[in-house]
C-alpha cells in the first residue's frame, strides 16, 4: 500500500522519477506498478490462508508475475551503492528512492513466496522442514563450514572477470597508458567533481570503484568460509559469536541479482556494438576512440557480472548452508 500510495503521488503531480540516465518514469507506468503492488499485496495476504486450487492458482500466478518486474526495478542499486558510498553524490533523490522501493518489494515477495510454497508442500513455513506443532519456537543453527570446493572454484573464476576492468583503471590512476586513454587525461577528467576520498584513493593509485569493488570481494570470500558464519578473533567484541545470517546475505542479494543484469547486458552490447548490429559510441575524453571505449564496456560487463553471479552462486551456498530449522523438526523431514 505504500508503494502504490508512492507511486500514484508521483504520477498525480508529475514528478520526475529517473529510471536510467536522461530517461523517466511515464505516468502510465507508474500507475501499473501501483496497481501490481496492490495484487501482490492482496497475493501475500492471501497466501497465509486456505484456499480452493483456483485461489492457490491466482495467489501463485499474482507472486510470479510481480516479482521479476520488482526485480529489473533493482537493477540500478549499485550504481547508487557505489556514489553513496564514494561520495560522488546521487544523480536522482526520487529515482534512488524508486530503486529502495523496488528491492524492499522484491525482497519481500521473494520470502513470502517461498514461505508459501513451502506451506503448500506441507512443510514449515519458517524451516521447511516437516514437524509438529507452530513454526515459532527455538531454531537449530548448524555449525560453520566453508563451501565445497566446487563451488569456491567457480566463485574464484567469476573473481576473475574483474581483472580487465580494475587492471584498465588501475593503470590510468597510476598514470600508465591503456585502450587509447592516457592516465593524464583520465586523471584530470575523472577528478571534475570527484568528493574528498575519491581523490585520496586515487592519490595512492587506486581507483574508488575499484576499492568498491573489493568491498564485493571481501564480501563473497565471507559467504564461501567459515569466518563468515563465526566473527573471527580479529573482530575483537565480536570475537566467535555467531554471525546474524542475513547480514552478509541481504547485501548479497540485493547486489548479485542487479550486478548480474546489468553485467550481462554490457556484456551482450559491446560485440554487438563492434560488429555495427548496435551503433558505436562516440569517443569523448578522456577515450580517443571508439574501439576503447568498447573494450571498456566489455571489461565492465565481465567484471559487473562476475561478481554479481559470483555473489548469487556464494550466498545460495551460504544460504543452504546456515539454513537453521526449527528444533521440533523431525529427523526424517526433508530438507530445503
Amino acid at each position: 500500500m505504500l508503494y502504490a500510495a508512492v507511486e500514484v503521488t508521483w504520477a498525480v503531480t508529475g514528478t520526475t522519477v529517473q529510471w536510467k540516465e536522461h530517461s523517466a518514469y511515464a505516468p502510465g507506468v507508474q500507475l501499473f506498478l501501483a496497481a501490481l503492488a496492490l495484487l501482490a499485496g492482496g497475493a501475500c495476504l492471501a497466501s497465509t490462508r486456505t484456499l480452493a486450487k483456483l485461489g492457490r492458482v491466482a495467489v501463485a500466478t499474482a507472486l510470479i508475475v510481480a516479482l521479476p518486474v520488482f526485480v529489473v526495478g533493482m537493477a540500478g542499486l549499485p550504481l547508487y551503492f557505489v556514489a553513496i558510498a564514494t561520495l560522488s553524490g546521487v544523480e536522482s533523490a526520487t529515482g534512488l528512492a524508486q530503486v529502495l522501493l523496488n528491492t524492499a518489494g522484491a525482497a519481500l515477495l521473494l520470502l513470502v513466496g517461498l514461505s508459501y510454497r513451502r506451506r503448500l508442500r506441507g512443510d514449515c513455513p519458517r524451516c521447511g522442514r516437516p514437524h509438529a506443532g507452530a513454526a515459532d519456537g527455538p531454531l537449530a543453527h548448524p555449525a560453520a563450514s566453508r563451501a565445497p570446493r566446487r563451488t569456491r572454484v567457480a566463485v574464484y573464476l567469476l573473481m576473475g572477470g574483474l581483472l580487465p576492468w580494475a587492471g584498465a583503471k588501475t593503470i590510468w590512476t597510476l598514470g600508465g597508458n591503456a585502450l587509447g586513454v592516457a592516465g593524464d587525461d583520465w586523471q584530470r577528467t575523472t577528478s571534475v567533481g570527484a568528493s574528498g576520498p575519491s581523490k585520496a584513493t586515487a592519490s595512492a593509485g587506486i581507483d574508488v570503484t575499484v576499492l568498491a569493488a573489493m568491498v564485493g570481494v571481501f564480501l563473497l570470500l565471507g559467504l564461501l568460509y567459515a569466518w563468515g558464519q563465526v566473527f573471527p578473533r580479529w573482530t575483537v567484541v565480536l570475537s566467535g559469536r555467531r554471525v546474524p545470517r542475513l547480514l552478509p546475505l541481504i547485501p548479497a542479494w540485493l547486489t548479485g541479482i542487479p550486478l548480474t543484469m546489468y553485467g550481462a547486458v554490457l556484456i551482450v552490447m559491446a560485440p554487438l556494438m563492434a560488429v555495427g548490429v548496435l551503433p558505436k559510441i562516440k569517443p569523448s575524453p578522456p577515450f580517443t576512440t571508439s574501439s576503447g571505449i568498447t573494450w571498456m564496456v566489455e571489461f565492465g560487463g565481465l567484471a559487473f557480472a562476475g561478481l554479481g553471479i559470483g555473489l548469487v552462486v556464494a550466498a545460495r551456498s551460504y544460504t543452504a548452508r546456515t539454513h537453521p530449522v526449527c528444533a521440533s523438526a523431525t529427523a526424517t523431514g526433508r530438507p530445503k
